[in-house]
């Protein structure tokens, strides 16, 4: 349960400043829209969750299941912003600390942060149109939470007006209790309508909404941001996410103009590392070397200087210090295995390192850009959580982690390999071995494989993994590999699997197991392999094209057939379904569904609104056409990830054992 503490960073002293019971967010029920806002940025932990400093003032905004609260940093007691009959969803402060706007029935509001009646601003919200929240592929799949953004003097606040009423409804029924109910969910299924998006600029004070022109309607609002009270910037992505356009509005004239153009014969990915300088300049990052590089770019778009070049990408920008002249960021330069801390200069010239400890490293700069939080772990060291001063070598150690040996003598940390597969691409992977000396033992592959994520790398989450440090207990081995299409290796490496999924991925995991076989590491007759989301999608691909490899399979909430996936995800690597109809029909389970021969487990939630339970549905049905069996454990009251509940440790309880038991049935001798 997380409450929120303070340290003084001159005293050391730590408290704790207010604890999530006193504003009843210890537990319970969350309200519906904080529960689906946990659920898009998978946020399983209770208590407060988040927080926001005011950028220009000593006020921060608390939200605490549908209320919201602010201090400052002398408060002893947080005060509440009065919310509306419909509750708050949503909020932010202004750079001042004296206003904060919020979302509340689908609609803007404003109160002062000192707890004012607070004064509504839209009124013309439905049940299919929204003003200020974010739309589900932006939240889900483009990293967008916001639908709202407020100036820099407060004056004005940027919004978007979401119209999904053509989105179908999906229904989502509530049926594992004494009572049954259904909530409806709007989402765009690959190929089908998006919801139409405008953006808007409204004045606090109120008044008509000025509408912006972003040109033809078919496009996704990637990214907003304010470069000073009259300048707005918009990213703009063609629904084939193969062209971003950076535009510049004046809302001073009217104007508008295209800084840069992003085009791409791979996909667009997005990121969040545009910095406006004082001056108008701005940072850039553009993936068109073929890795996410940084450049500073002039008023009106044109290149001034390189930042940063090579074969690695940048992970991201932490921040921009303009009097130093400095930009710090975050990359694996030396090994993708790790992450580390650099800094810059604006008029160019080499990064230098700034973090020593190996492992994988993460930032977070004060306002003031003097100062920064660093988190850093490896493999054998648990987080560490430091204070360092950019200018001076003064520290302040928040909490000091550990090494293994004396944290968990009963844990291993994996041990990380290389390996080449097929097309002579240098693949890492981390194995688990159930004793030093062991050999041939069964293996069980842990698998994601989908884009925009890494499994394998110098992390302490990887030693933590206590499924794997479990079954590696009951004399299993552990695998885990980061196939082709996965983070952190650059474009070219991601886009292997354009066109067509679930191919080059299995072929990657195919080339794992029969390494460890060729090195005598494992049994090749007692394989199994378990993923969820898009692993429990390669679980079963897996089984399906590999048979003679994969014996055993849990697929936890898979995708049987991208069809019914969403646009924004879905069309980024496959296109458009009428465009590449054997690509979608050769990246579908049910496509192979008859050649199913080991044993296959899928673990599903009934109320999953992102991987809806009709894959799994349509996967069985397939299965069951083709005369083939197979096992299922369902969870009715559990959506895409288990929650922290007292219920859902139950259900993990259940889950985990069911899950050591059907390998050690099918796997062991």
């Amino acid at each position: 349960m997380r409450d929120l503490w303070a340290l003084d960073l001159e005293s050391g002293e730590r408290r704790r400043w207010v604890a999530a019971e006193e504003l009843g967010a210890a537990g319970g029920e969350l309200t519906a829209e904080e529960a689906l806002r946990r659920e898009r940025q998978r946020v399983r932990g209770g208590g407060f969750t988040r927080y926001a400093w005011a950028e220009k003032a000593d006020r921060l905004l608390l939200p605490a299941n549908g209320q919201l609260y602010t201090l400052s940093s002398s408060d002893r007691e947080p005060r509440s912003i009065p919310a509306p009959e419909e509750g708050i969803s949503e909020g932010q402060l202004t750079a001042d600390g004296q206003q904060v706007v919020f979302l509340s029935g689908r609609e803007l509001w404003v109160a002062t942060s000192g707890g004012g009646v607070p004064r509504r601003l839209t009124f013309d919200a439905t049940e299919a149109v929204s003003n200020g929240m974010a739309e589900f592929v932006a939240q889900e799949e483009m990293g967008r939470q916001n639908g709202f953004w407020i100036s820099p003097n407060g004056s004005l606040i940027a919004y978007a007006q979401v119209d999904e009423s053509a989105v179908p409804s999906y229904p989502i029924v509530h049926q594992g209790g004494k009572e049954w109910r259904a909530e409806h969910h709007r989402y765009p299924f690959a190929g089908g309508p998006n919801a139409r998006v405008r953006l808007g600029v409204l004045n606090q004070e109120g008044g008509p909404t000025g509408w912006l022109d972003l040109g033809e309607s078919d496009l996704y609002l990637a990214r907003v941001t304010w470069a000073n009270d009259e300048r707005l910037l918009v990213q703009a992505e063609s629904r084939d996410q193969r062209r971003l356009e950076l535009r510049a509005y004046d809302l001073g004239t009217g104007h508008s103009a295209t800084l840069l153009i992003e085009e791409s014969d791979i996909w667009i990915n997005l990121h969040d590392d545009l910095r406006v300088l004082k001056d108008g300049c701005f940072i850039w990052a553009s993936e068109c070397s073929g890795f996410k590089h940084l450049s500073l770019h002039a008023v009106d778009g044109q290149l001034l200087q390189t930042l940063t070049s090579g074969s690695w990408p940048v992970d991201s920008v932490l921040n921009v210090n303009q009097e130093d002249g400095l930009v710090y960021f975050a990359a694996g330069r030396e090994s993708p295995l790790e992450r580390h801390i650099y800094v810059a200069p604006l008029v160019g010239g080499d990064a230098d390192r700034l973090s020593d400890e190996p492992g994988f490293h993460s930032a977070v700069f004060a306002l003031d850009g003097r100062k920064y939080a660093e988190t850093y772990d490896s493999l054998t060291h648990s987080p560490t959580v430091v204070v360092r001063w950019v200018d001076e070598p003064r520290r302040l150690i928040l909490h000091a982690g550990g090494r293994i040996d004396d944290l968990a003598p009963g844990l291993h940390a994996p041990e990380l390999v290389n390996l080449t597969v097929d097309d002579g691409t240098a693949v890492y992977g981390a194995l688990y071995r159930p004793g030093p000396l062991a050999s041939r033992a069964p293996l069980i592959v842990f698998v994601y494989g989908g884009p925009h994520a890494q499994m394998v790398r110098n992390a302490w989450d990887l030693t933590l993994d206590l499924r794997a440090q479990y079954l590696v207990s009951l004399g299993f081995a552990v695998f885990k590999l980061d196939n082709r299409g996965s983070a952190r290796r650059g474009l070219v490496f991601e886009g292997a699997i354009k066109n067509r999924l679930g191919k080059v991925e299995v072929e990657d995991q195919v080339a794992g197991v029969r390494w460890l076989a060729e090195h005598g590491l494992i049994d090749p007759e007692r394989v199994g392999i378990h993923g969820w989301s898009y692993g429990g999608y390669m679980t079963a691909m897996c089984l399906l094209q590999a048979p003679e490899v994969f014996r055993v399979g849990v697929a936890g909430a898979p995708v049987t057939d991208w069809d019914g996936y969403d646009t924004h995800y879905t069309e980024r690597y496959l296109g458009l379904p009428a465009e590449n109809p054997a690509g979608y029909e050769a990246s579908s389970a049910l496509t192979h569904a008859a050649k199913l021969e080991g044993k296959l487990l899928i673990v599903h939630g009934l109320l999953d609104e992102n991987v809806h339970f009709r894959h799994t549905a349509r996967l069985v049905a397939a299965l069951e056409e083709a005369g083939v069996a197979v096992d299922l454990l369902l969870l009715p009251e559990e959506r895409h990830g288990l929650r922290q509940t007292s219920a859902a440790r139950s259900i993990r309880l259940t889950l985990e054992r069911r899950l050591a038991h059907y390998f050690v049935e099918h796997l062991k001798p």
